[in-house]
């Protein structure tokens, strides 16, 4: 059933769940035949208890090789969202869970003060948003997001982020301090310039205006600003790549990537659900195109192919893009400064032998 502000249809339980949950059907109809709808789902907020902060990455087709989410789960509620899996680690649902059991790190600076002292911590851009979205509603209260740049722009220490939140802008001014030295690089996220699909898309999120408006203000405040066009949803929204890199470009962007829909695990059945809830005429035919880029399969996570598929549509859309890249100008990827780290002191007081 469809919530307003939420992505997911269900709430179905993980693939590691140790119990299973199946809604009271006599008390829902009940309230149906009084007339009372079922209260939405409020978004509850969790201590993530964890020892660390930072994530290395060693999958030969991403671009980083650290990276820091400072959310577990996100409101943006985006239903194609590869990351719902992992709220199954949870023993929680990627359904509806994923959007509103949200768990944060209240000592998140301290982690990374900790992590960045260690004698043997060699720099490279530590990426934020990879997985859940930092700048995503809860961020506003919970200022988790900005400690994090604050700390790092105190310890001049590069770094990239990956948004389509516009809380961002609250942050322009550490933002706009970063890049004066070379040590940040934006990329925003554009899925689509249709209102509507957007709404059903990706509830929670910022609008496509708001979206053109964010690459507009970051580039004007010379914050080096790429376009993600992500997802590419074949026979959906994939007909609006050239505009989406347009739209962007003309709003300062330098540099663009492109991914295609990835499926893995419960987020097969959640997709399926809500494409043909919504998109009922489409969506045989975009899981038709989805199997034929994978192999018969609606997703294969292999390396490489999992990002842009194989075979004619898959390639024709790598073609598309190139070609709107390069007239565009959008090939001028930002080069970021890993050499003016400052090492902090261990919290402990006591520095390493060879700390200068």
């Amino acid at each position: 059933m469809e919530i307003k502000g939420r992505g997911a249809l269900s709430n179905k339980d993980g693939r590691f769940a140790r119990r299973e949950r199946e809604p009271d059907g006599d008390a829902l109809d009940a309230a149906l035949l009084d007339g009372d709808a079922p209260p939405p789902p409020r978004t509850e907020l969790h201590v993530d208890a964890a020892r660390t902060i930072i994530a290395r990455n060693q999958s030969p087709d991403i671009g980083f090789s650290q990276s820091i989410n400072p959310y577990r789960g996100c409101e943006h509620g985006c239903i194609y969202c590869y990351a719902r899996p992992s709220h199954s680690y949870l023993d929680l649902s990627p359904g509806r869970d994923f959007e509103t059991q949200i768990f944060y790190k209240p000592n998140a600076v301290e982690l990374l003060r900790d992590e960045l002292a260690a004698p043997n911590y060699v720099v490279s851009p530590i990426a934020l948003g990879t997985n859940t979205d930092p700048y995503q509603p809860v961020e506003k209260q919970l200022r988790t997001t900005r400690g994090i740049l604050e700390l790092l722009a105190e310890l001049r220490h590069p770094l990239t982020i990956v948004t389509k939140g516009g809380l961002i802008l609250r942050d322009l001014d550490l933002l706009e301090r970063l890049a004066a030295d070379g040590l940040a690089a934006v990329m925003v996220s554009v899925t689509t310039l249709d209102d509507e699909l957007k709404r059903k898309l990706e509830p929670r999120t910022a609008g496509p205006k708001l979206r053109l408006k964010m690459i507009r203000e970051l580039a004007r405040h010379g914050v080096p600003t790429g376009v993600m066009a992500a997802p590419m949803i074949p026979a959906l929204n994939d007909h609006e790549l050239e505009s989406i890199l347009e739209q962007a470009a003309g709003a300062g962007a330098r540099s663009a990537g492109y991914v295609l829909l990835r499926l893995p695990h419960e987020l097969k059945a959640l997709f399926e659900e809500w494409l043909r809830e919504h998109y009922p005429g489409r969506a045989a035919h975009v899981l038709s195109l989805l199997k034929q880029m994978h192999g018969g399969s609606v997703y294969d996570s292999t390396f490489h192919a999992r990002q842009r598929g194989a075979g004619p549509f898959a390639a024709l859309l790598q073609a598309r893009f190139d070609r709107a890249r390069r007239t565009l100008g959008l090939d001028r990827p930002p080069t970021l400064d890993s050499g003016s780290f400052v090492r902090p002191t261990p919290r402990s007081g006591q520095l390493d032998l060879w700390s200068r």
